[in-house]
């Protein structure tokens, strides 16, 4: 017969307290520091590129994509660990951000002769020098 054991509110789950709350608030910083990076990247991307817009993508476990389009038609992405701080780093930057990349949103990026072969353009009459 296995042994069995009651469980408290005073010694159940969650009972480190402090240490709970203190385990808490370390990723709740962690979060808030990685966020301010990611808006500072932001921020410099979109003073290179006169201006930016963006897109977040939940890609799953890994996080979210956050899709940056420059008002001169250059393009990049940052990945944050979740969805949440993806959010609030393109708040914290003070960007326009589109539900969806579609339309005038996606005819805004400018691709060159090296999307154009790493999506293998030449097969579908793209640039052919690179």
């Amino acid at each position: 017969m296995a042994d069995t054991e009651q469980v408290t509110e005073q010694d159940g789950p969650g009972a480190g307290g402090a240490d709970d709350a203190a385990k808490a608030a370390k990723a709740a910083a962690r979060a808030e520091r990685t966020a301010a990076k990611l808006a500072k990247q932001i921020t410099a991307f979109a003073r290179a590129h006169g201006g930016a817009e963006g897109q977040v993508a939940y890609i799953g476990e890994r996080g979210a994509r956050i899709v940056l389009v420059g008002d001169d038609g250059g393009w990049g992405d940052l990945v944050a660990p979740s969805h949440a701080i993806a959010t609030n780093a393109v708040e914290k930057a003070g960007i326009t951000v589109h539900e969806d990349f579609d339309g005038d949103f996606a005819a805004k990026v400018k691709t060159g002769p090296y999307e154009w072969k790493r999506m293998a353009g030449i097969q579908i009459g793209g640039p052919t020098g690179a």
